[in-house]
């Protein structure tokens, strides 16, 4: 194993060599490949919560700190109605993290170190409890027009470490409501998803805990919408993970 890092790090070096990639934050040389389009020294000035920061235990939204007792038990003011269990960012959508989500979406491709980050939020508490993942799905005009669906991409990324099943057959979205989403307030996102997502085999979200992952959650209104799809066809628990946390 420890021979197979030394490689794989070495074949990393040899290529950032002979293809060096510029930070898309400072424009300085990425070091490694496996930091994505941005440096090691933005990554350390990129936030990622480590499970000890204060946050709302229902929609993951960053909070004034509270003491250790009562950590878990906060709740912000923004997020009900929601469907969803929990939802759990790696950190804020800002640095490192805004760009690897930007990168995503031009790019099928998880950096390592987006990875592993990714692996350690699903694998605290509660988010540790799912037994299945599952994408949110992109319309199919729109994943057409991409050619991929960057949160399948990640689905698959997460499965191979936390060697859990990808289901991306069960949920599907019906309607596409894009293109009437820039501007809208919370209220108003969550009134163009309403009904935008169905689960085509009930049969395999059963009594599942369900880890539904998506790149950035912003209001929370389709991964919520997609929650109350998921919940009503049987599942046991939703759990969202994405790779930032807007703070609108």
């Amino acid at each position: 194993m420890f021979l197979t890092q030394v490689v794989l790090l070495l074949y990393d070096g040899l290529l950032t060599v002979a293809y060096p990639q510029v930070c898309s934050i400072c424009y300085r040389s990425v070091e490694q490949r496996t930091f994505g389009v941005t440096c090691e020294s933005c990554w350390q000035k990129t936030r990622v919560f480590t499970g000890d920061e204060t946050i709302c235990w229902k929609c993951g939204l960053l909070l004034e700190a509270a003491p250790p007792p009562f950590r878990d038990q906060v709740r912000c003011s923004r997020c009900e109605p929601q469907f969803f269990t929990a939802a759990r960012p790696i950190g804020p959508y800002e640095g490192a993290l805004r760009e690897s989500v930007l990168e995503l979406k031009r790019q099928p491709h998880v950096p390592e170190h987006v990875e592993i980050l990714l692996a350690a939020v699903a694998m605290r508490p509660p988010l540790n409890l799912s037994t299945r993942i599952v994408p949110v799905p992109l319309h199919e005009t729109r994943r057409r027009a991409r050619g991929f669906n960057q949160a399948t991409v990640l689905a698959e990324s997460l499965s191979r470490r936390l060697r859990l099943p990808v289901d991306e057959v069960s949920l599907s979205r019906v309607s596409s409501s894009d293109k009437y989403r820039a501007g809208l307030d919370a209220k108003g996102r969550r009134e163009t998803v309403a009904g935008a997502f169905e689960v085509r085999h009930p049969k395999l979200i059963a009594n599942e805990n369900v880890l539904l992952v998506d790149d950035v959650f912003t209001t929370g209104a389709t991964v919520s919408a997609c929650a109350e799809a998921l919940i009503a066809a049987g599942a046991g628990n939703v759990f969202v993970l994405t790779i930032a946390r807007a703070s609108l």
